[in-house]
């Protein structure tokens, strides 16, 4: 367990001070619950790196690491993700679904993670965060939509004992593993911002910027939704998830681009997320499209 050095006080940094790692234990590792273990590092390349080095070495379900700043992070496509020390959110969580979910349903774990940040952010930063499918976090500023996040797992089979999770929360180190990383702009200014199509949660007027609220409060939507995605056997529909994403996407009913792996290229209606997590568009000679990868522009609104 790493915590923040002791030369960086709480209060070392009036308008960007350390997260409070001993209320966030506190209020986070509670028993029967699913966050297992919660360590912050001051910095570090990636989380999601960091993080899926424990779970080979057998870390439990239910383990989340944070970064005071991230040097190295990644997001969808391999882009760069930085940002200034403490202006933001940068953290991983570990998750081993088990025997109760299939694995061909892991690929609403993503989605299942933007529903969860949209629903967190709601509650605890007053802010309305829609979603780029497929886990683009966006906000509104100065009435256009800017990226103030995103998400990318990490899917890895760690040796040991297959249907590694068992029957409580954190069992058994084995099996199939999905690390979850979430990056979000809290603080940043727009003279901060890595491309001036980007946002953060200060340029959304939100009415909490404190890191520690807003942590507790996704942490929490995430360990909900999960739950019940869980305990539907991982089905969309059953545990709500599918509804509720669809709802929350910027992205259906607008005409989009979407860039797909080897270098092709689609243009249509989104018109629905299919029961796979996929956006299905429609093209102009009218033929429906699953897109289950790749990279998606909203050209306009329909």
């Amino acid at each position: 367990m790493t915590e923040p050095h002791a030369s960086q006080s709480r209060w070392s940094d009036l308008e960007r001070p350390p997260l409070n790692v001993r209320e966030l234990r506190r209020g986070l590792l509670l028993p029967g619950g699913l966050w297992t273990s919660l360590d912050v590092v001051a910095a570090t390349g990636s989380t999601n790196s960091d993080l899926a080095a424990r779970a080979r070495e057998g870390a439990p379900e239910g383990a989340v690491l944070i970064a005071e700043e991230q040097t190295a992070g990644r997001g969808r496509l391999d882009r760069r993700w930085s940002a200034p020390a403490r202006s933001g959110l940068f953290f991983s969580v570990l998750l081993r679904p088990g025997p109760d979910v299939p694995v061909e349903r892991y690929s609403w774990l993503p989605l299942l993670a933007g529903v969860a940040v949209a629903t967190g952010l709601s509650r605890a930063a007053g802010v309305d965060t829609s979603l780029k499918w497929p886990n683009d976090l966006l906000v509104t500023v100065d009435g256009e939509e800017r990226k103030a996040g995103g998400i990318l797992a990490d899917h890895a089979v760690v040796a040991g004992v297959p249907g590694c999770r068992g029957a409580g929360p954190g069992a058994g180190p084995g099996g199939d593993a999905v690390v979850m990383g979430i990056g979000l702009n809290v603080s940043l200014k727009a003279s901060e911002l890595p491309v001036p199509t980007a946002g953060s949660l200060a340029l959304a007027d939100a009415v909490s910027l404190d890191r520690d609220t807003l942590l507790r409060g996704v942490l929490r939507s995430l360990e909900r939704w999960y739950g019940e995605w869980r305990r539907a056997g991982g089905d969309p529909g059953m545990s709500g998830l599918q509804e509720a994403y669809v709802a929350a996407c910027a992205t259906l009913g607008r005409t989009v681009r979407a860039e797909l792996p080897g270098g092709r290229e689609l243009l249509g209606e989104a018109v629905a997320v299919d029961v796979e997590g996929r956006l299905v568009l429609v093209t102009g000679d009218g033929v429906r499209h699953a897109v289950g990868a790749g990279d998606v522009v909203h050209a306009r609104a329909v």
